[in-house]
């Protein structure tokens, strides 16, 4: 058995790219091989800024030979037809026989396809898995046509220790590698897997992207300890860090203690996005006057220049934020709102400043739905809200817009309400940010997102497929937990309404009942999403809200809830199969004789003890489930409907729903509707799946 080993050395690779492509390339290797009658066992999937690397052991040398059986023409077809099928076979050795469909019979030819090598498997597949690599984006360089994410410098495949001869982008295949671009840049001859590995790590690249990040957080955590703080918690900075460097040294900087005194955020995202340093924190979590930053190299000096460097760098950067600190903080944020004008929001939804007074009016009204909020300090927030924007520390720093207005709001003594809403009310982000609480954020985080929807829905730009340009599903998401999480009774539908109203002439001629559906349907799939996320399956969803769309998001899920736990007990996953079955007679019925099996139940026609019980019990379960349903006590509902299972078990052990006589026929068939139709007003039973897990 055979191992292959395939490097592809390039320059600079995104850090972003990096994971994907090593496993994009590890797949696609390894499905060449088994379309070529090979299979190996993959060993090594890794990348580096500069290299994607792949290894495969347990390979066979020669692949095996495989029967291969082709159907021809008919066997009454002419003559060119059955030559022209023999000779596209490219054997001589076959043997031909016939097989017979419902369409006719065909000649077959059956033979033998010697196995090929795997060296000329691999040099075959490659080339092609290259030329056809999905990377998101690619170029071209030199005066060739092939597309790499950044230039290929070289690449080596071996199997069995000898090389796969090939060529891609003017580059032959080889035995030969480099190390790390600046401490070993000589060239390296490998012999296997094992080998290459060493020299790596004698060449100062480190392999493994794993590796690499906790080399950096260790060392980081080291130098913070050492200096008396801690390292701020950051994976994905981490991550990202890792991807950048092949052989990682952290050092620790300074920062100037007159920069101390701006915002928190302004420090942190200066470092991290436009230096990729790692912050420190004191032992009560605040920011600490030092970082953590990683080079490429160790210097001869200990790394005191790259220090000095790395210091100066950030001095600049937060020379300018200061700047923009203190001109800012010499105007208002009220100050600021006309040039919300010039900003524009969306061709099709008109300026920022549109949007601000929309944003004030939406809010105001959320207020009345929101316990403890006070619509004055709503309206205050919701107005001042996206002044920051337009401000020149948001212009420089836009990861902190919305921060930076909570900044600005205190400073010119707004209240902290206020600003805590200005400062929230882009949240939450994403599904690991922290949902705004307080009432007044609640209401202004709440109104933005709900505009954004509404604006772009009624402009007809949804989102399509992956492409979601303007984030609205992120916007849903971020609606259904300020929701669901802060416990907040709204009719949606009504709100999307009173939204599209505050666009006044630009959508007069939308529908704006049809589009609160689509809006509260697309809240509902996204409301899936979320919930699946959280183990809830969607097909319980589905049957709480399928032909009864539900703006209640709150109540929604409580049904769910309530649902999940009825048929997660043995009586309710028994009465749920009684219920479907129930549900597929009637249906079956209805469909045979094209009428409805509706209306009331004849209790003199009712000939059999346990279909009368049946209508005893129903009668009085439909009566206590109305009642807990409208009091919204979705598991005393449930409790009533589990109390049905005897009943409903004995009906179908003892009772004959096609009776001889018609009459008595037809009102069994009604006594079943009547539990499929009583019973849908909790949920339809027939879209759940029974054989799934809960």
């Amino acid at each position: 058995m055979a191992e292959l080993l395939l490097e592809l050395l390039s320059e600079e690779i995104p850090a972003r790219m990096q994971r994907q492509a090593a496993s994009e390339l590890s797949t696609r290797l390894d499905q060449a091989l088994a379309e070529g009658g090979v299979r190996g066992r993959l060993a090594h999937c890794h990348a580096t800024p500069r290299r994607l690397m792949v290894a495969f052991r347990d390979l066979p040398i020669v692949s095996a030979d495989r029967a291969i059986e082709r159907r021809g023409p008919r066997v009454d077809a002419p003559e060119k037809a059955r030559d022209g099928f023999l000779k596209s076979l490219g054997v001589v050795d076959y043997t031909l026989g016939e097989v017979e469909d419902r369409k006719g019979r065909f000649l077959v030819a059956s033979y033998t396809e010697p196995g090929r090598s795997t060296v000329e498997i691999v040099a075959e597949a490659v080339p092609l898995i290259l030329a056809g690599f999905p990377w998101p984006k690619s170029m071209r360089w030199g005066t060739g046509e092939a597309r790499w994410v950044r230039p290929l410098q070289s690449i080596l495949c071996l199997l069995d220790g000898e090389v796969v001869p090939f060529e891609f982008a003017g580059i032959e295949s080889g035995r030969q590698t480099f190390g790390h671009r600046f401490m070993a840049p000589d060239a390296l001859v490998v012999r296997d897997v094992d080998d290459y590995r060493d020299h790596l790590i004698a060449a100062r690249v480190m392999l493994d992207a794993a590796d690499r990040r906790d080399v950096i957080e260790a060392k980081a955590k080291e130098l913070a300890v050492a200096a008396g703080y801690g390292v701020r918690p950051d994976p994905v900075l981490l991550d990202e860090i890792a991807g950048l460097v092949e052989w990682p040294v952290p050092l620790l900087g300074r920062i100037d203690a007159d920069f101390m005194a701006l915002p928190a955020e302004v420090l942190v995202t200066t470092m991290r996005a436009n230096q990729k340093y790692l912050a420190l924190e004191d032992g009560a979590g605040r920011l600490a006057p030092a970082f953590v930053t990683v080079a490429n190299i160790e210097a001869p000096d200990g790394g005191a220049a790259i220090i000095a460097g790395n210091e100066r760098v950030l001095r600049a950067r937060l020379w300018d934020a200061r700047f923009f600190w203190e001109q800012d903080t010499r105007s208002t944020l009220e100050a600021l709102l006309p040039k919300l004008d010039a900003m524009v929001f969306h061709a099709e939804l008109g300026s920022m400043r549109e949007k601000v007074d929309r944003l004030e009016t939406l809010a105001v009204r959320l207020a009345d739905s929101i316990p403890g909020a006070d619509r004055l300090l709503v309206e205050r927030a919701a107005r001042l809200a996206k002044a920051d924007l337009v401000s020149g520390m948001v212009g420089e720093f836009p990861e902190v817009q919305g921060i930076m207005g909570g900044y600005y709001a205190r400073a010119q003594g707004e209240a902290d309400a206020v600003a805590q809403a200005i400062a929230e009310h882009y949240r939450p982000l994403g599904p690991g940010d922290a949902c705004p609480t307080a009432p007044t954020s609640i209401a202004v985080a709440l109104a933005d997102k709900l505009d954004t929807l509404t604006g772009f829905f009624a402009a007809g730009i949804r989102p399509t497929g992956s492409k979601d340009p303007f984030a609205l599903r992120r916007a849903a998401l971020g609606v259904i937990r300020l929701v669901i999480e802060n416990g907040l009774r709204l009719d949606l539908g009504a709100v999307v309404e009173l939204a599209l109203g505050t666009h006044g002439q630009r959508f007069a001629s939308v529908d704006a009942g049809g589009l609160a559906r689509d809006l509260v349907a697309f809240l509902i799939d996204r409301l899936k999403v979320q919930q699946r996320e959280q183990g809830v399956r969607h097909d319980l969803i589905e049957a709480v809200v399928v032909g009864r769309p539900d703006g209640d998001l709150v109540r929604v899920v409580a049904r769910v809830a309530a649902l999940r736990a009825f048929i997660a007990t043995s009586d309710g996953a028994d009465l749920l199969a009684a219920l479907r079955r129930a549900g597929n007679i009637v249906a079956i019925e209805e469909k045979k004789e094209g009428r409805p099996f509706t209306g009331p139940v004849d209790p003199t026609l009712l000939q059999e003890p346990a279909e009368r019980r049946l209508f005893e019990e129903l009668e009085a379960a439909s009566a206590v489930i109305r009642a807990r349903l409208a009091a919204e006590d979705y598991a005393a509902a449930m409790a009533a409907l589990a109390r049905l299972r005897p009943a409903v078990d004995g009906f179908f052990e003892c009772v004959m729903v096609n009776a001889g006589e018609p009459s008595v026929r037809a009102n069994r068939l009604r006594l079943l509707g009547l539990l499929r139709d009583d019973l849908a007003r909790i949920a339809d039973f027939p879209v759940i799946d029974e054989s799934a897990p809960i």
